[in-house]
C-alpha cells in the first residue's frame, strides 16, 4: 500500500528516509546485532547515539554552550509543573500570555506553584491571534514569562520573540521547533514534546540555560529536579532509547536538507499554498488573524458543517487521514509539519478546490 498523507497533529508524519533508515538497521545497529532497542543505555554504542543526537541538535538550534540539553519523559504537560517547581527559585509568582488551549493548560498546572499571571490573554477574540507584546501587563515579581510559540489546536503562532529583559524568557515549541532558525540566547527555557517535528511520543526535549538549573526552593523530587538531569547527562534514569535515536535520525536529515533555513522556506511555501486557496475561497474558512497564522497547523472550517463528515470520507479515501479537527474547537485541521511534503498540501488543495465547486452549485 502506497503511504498517505498523514495531517496529524501528533504524533504526526515523519520523513520517509528516516523512517527507512530506522527499518534497515532494526535488527542490526551499525554491526552491533542488536537492535536499538534492545541495547544498553550504558552501553557505548548507545552512548554515541544520544551523544551525536544531542551534538546534531546543538549544530542545528546554534545553542550555545551555556545551554543543557535534557532528553526527558513525560510529554511537555509534566513540563507545566517542573518549570515552576524549578524556576520560580523562591518567587511567588510567574507571568503568562493566554493564547489558546495548551497556554491556558501550562496556566492551570503552574496554580498550585505559584501565583499564574495572565499578563496577556487573546481570548476577547477567540483566541484568533497573537497579542502584541505593547499589551502585555508584566509583574514586578514574576519569576519568568511564559508563552506557546504555536497553538496546535488554535493555528496561532507567534512569528516574533518577545523582549523580557532580565526575566526569563520561558517557552512551549513542541509543535514549531525545528521549523525555522530560532535564537536560544534570548530564552531562559525551551521545551517541547518530539511527536510533531522531532520524532515519535516519549521523549521530550527541555533545554535550559545552565544559571536557572539547581536554584529551585524548596529541593525538588529527585526526578522533577533539572539538576538531576544535567548532572546525569539525561540518564540518571532509563531515558527514552528509541525515541532519542530516531530524533537523531531526524536531526541528520534536516541537516541533510540544508538546515533549518532551507526547512523555513519549504513551510512558508507550503503554508502559503494552503492559505492562499483558503482567501480566495468563499467555502472554506481559516478563523486566526492573518500575521499570526500558524506554518505548522491550519485549522479552517465548511460553509455548511453538516458537510464535515462527507469531506473527511472523501479526504481518506484519497489517502489524505487526520484532518479532522480537534474536538474542542471542530471543524478540519491540516498539520503541515516539516515532514509534510508540499505535494501533500497540493493533493488537499486540489480535493478542496474539487470539493467546492461540487457543492457550490
Amino acid at each position: 500500500m502506497a503511504r498517505v498523507f498523514n495531517f496529524s497533529a501528533g504524533p504526526a508524519t515523519l520523513p520517509e528516509e528516516v523512517l527507512k533508515q530506522a527499518a534497515a538497521e532494526m535488527l542490526d545497529w551499525h554491526g552491533s546485532g542488536q537492535s536499538v532497542m534492545e541495547m544498553s543505555h550504558r552501553g557505548k554504542e548507545y552512548m554515541s547515539i544520544q551523544a551525536q543526537a544531542e551534538a546534531d541538535l546543538r549544530e542545528l538550534l546554534a545553542i550555545p554552550a551555556n545551554y543543557k540539553v535534557l532528553f526527558l519523559q513525560g510529554g511537555a504537560t509534566l513540563q507545566f509543573e517542573m518549570i515552576p517547581i524549578n524556576l520560580l527559585r523562591g518567587k511567588p509568582a510567574a507571568d503568562f500570555v493566554n493564547t489558546g488551549e495548551w497556554a491556558k493548560k501550562a496556566i492551570k498546572e503552574a496554580k498550585p506553584f505559584c501565583q499564574a499571571n495572565v499578563i496577556a490573554s487573546a481570548e476577547d477574540k477567540n483566541f484568533s491571534y497573537a497579542p502584541a507584546q505593547s499589551t502585555w501587563k508584566p509583574s514586578k515579581d514574576a519569576a519568568y514569562i511564559h508563552y506557546t510559540a504555536n497553538e496546535t489546536i488554535g493555528g496561532v503562532e507567534f512569528h516574533w520573540v518577545p523582549k523580557t529583559g532580565d526575566v526569563p524568557l520561558v517557552c512551549d515549541m513542541s509543535s514549531n521547533i525545528l521549523s525555522k532558525p530560532v535564537d536560544v540566547s534570548k530564552y531562559g527555557l525551551i521545551y517541547a514534546g518530539a511527536q510533531k517535528n522531532i520524532g515519535p511520543a516519549g521523549l521530550t526535549i527541555v533545554i535550559v540555560r545552565e544559571d536557572l538549573i539547581g536554584q529551585a526552593v524548596p529541593t525538588p523530587p529527585t526526578m522533577l529536579d533539572y539538576k538531576t538531569h544535567a548532572e546525569n547527562d539525561s540518564m540518571f534514569n532509563t531515558p527514552p532509547t528509541y525515541g532519542i535515536y530516531i530524533a537523531g535520525l531526524v536531526f541528520q536529515w534536516l541537516k541533510k536538507q540544508g538546515g533549518l533555513a532551507v526547512i523555513e522556506k519549504r513551510n512558508i511555501e507550503k503554508a502559503n499554498l494552503l492559505y492562499d486557496f483558503l482567501d480566495k475561497s468563499s467555502f472554506f474558512k481559516n478563523p486566526v488573524r492573518k500575521e499570526d497564522r500558524s506554518r505548522m497547523n491550519v485549522p479552517f472550517t465548511l460553509k455548511d458543517e453538516a458537510l464535515d463528515d462527507e469531506f473527511l470520507k472523501g479526504a481518506k479515501e484519497r489517502n489524505m487521514l487526520q484532518l479532522k479537527g480537534h474536538r474542542s474547537v471542530g471543524g478540519m485541521r491540516a498539520s503541515i509539519y516539516n515532514a509534510m511534503p508540499i505535494e501533500g498540501v497540493k493533493a488537499l488543495v486540489a480535493y478542496m478546490q474539487e470539493f467546492e465547486a461540487k457543492h457550490s452549485k
